[in-house]
């Protein structure tokens, strides 16, 4: 198909078509923005709870917490939700640190579907926009019939399916959108089902060795020895026998 078949259908399609590429290149945009911000999640939340679970391991709660702060990584909000309700809770064994962690989780989860709404909204209506500028194209080919017919011509199949054949391309163009929406849609819903899992499972962790850190008791001081507390030194006897 040339250029100019193209511009002719795109000129045939009118209002239709003109809304199907504008949802082709609405899915476009959106399945850019969702890939550049699903790009390196996993390997970057992974890397820092590494971090995080090596120096709650060492005993450095403040270590920790300074390498979730200072991470730009979606796992690090998790993170620092634990932090911050384990230091409420402390005293009481770390409770409601994992709810804490879940809620966050949850939260970072919804951040990461923003806007796969609407691959899926293009990828359901698109077909049926298309079979609207498929119909009203037929509708618009029988009325020329009509009106050929009234006006002496012999109303042969030629009046007809060229018009209907140009009101196809409307389906056409809609299923097509559709797939690729669709296709868009399920690439990133399965991505985020396995980003899901991981930050489950690296917020299970997190949680358990946290509670392991509020549960242990604290080491004991060391003692200070000053100078004045030494015992004096015990002076030697000498025994003086008689000669």
């Amino acid at each position: 198909m040339s250029l100019n078949d193209i511009l002719h259908y795109l000129r045939l399609g009118g209002v239709t078509l003109a809304l199907l590429l504008l949802a082709s290149v609405g899915a476009l945009i959106v399945a850019v923005e969702r890939f550049i911000a699903l790009w390196g999640v996993s390997e970057r939340s992974r890397l820092l709870g590494e971090a995080v679970n090596k120096h709650l391991l060492r005993g450095d709660v403040a270590a920790a917490r300074t390498a979730a702060e200072r991470s730009d990584a979606v796992a690090a909000d998790i993170f620092l939700a634990g932090f911050d309700r384990w230091e409420r809770t402390r005293t009481s064994g770390g409770a409601g640190v994992e709810a804490a962690v879940e809620r966050e989780r949850a939260q970072v989860g919804l951040r990461l579907r923003r806007n796969l709404w609407i691959l899926a909204t293009i990828g359901s209506i698109t077909p049926f926009v298309g079979l609207f500028g498929t119909v009203a194209g037929i509708m618009r080919s029988f009325k020329d019939l009509g009106l050929d017919v009234s006006s002496g011509g012999t109303g042969g199949t030629g009046a007809v399916m060229t018009g209907i054949s140009e009101a196809l391309v409307a389906t056409a163009v809609g299923i097509l959108v559709a797939v690729q929406a669709m296709v868009f849609y399920n690439y990133f819903q399965a991505r985020l089902s396995r980003v899901q899992v991981e930050l489950r499972l690296l917020g299970d962790e997190f949680a358990e060795l946290l509670k392991e850190r509020a549960s242990s008791p604290p080491p004991p001081p060391e003692p200070v020895i000053s100078r004045d507390s030494q015992p004096p030194a015990t002076a030697t006897r000498v025994d003086t026998q008689p000669a």
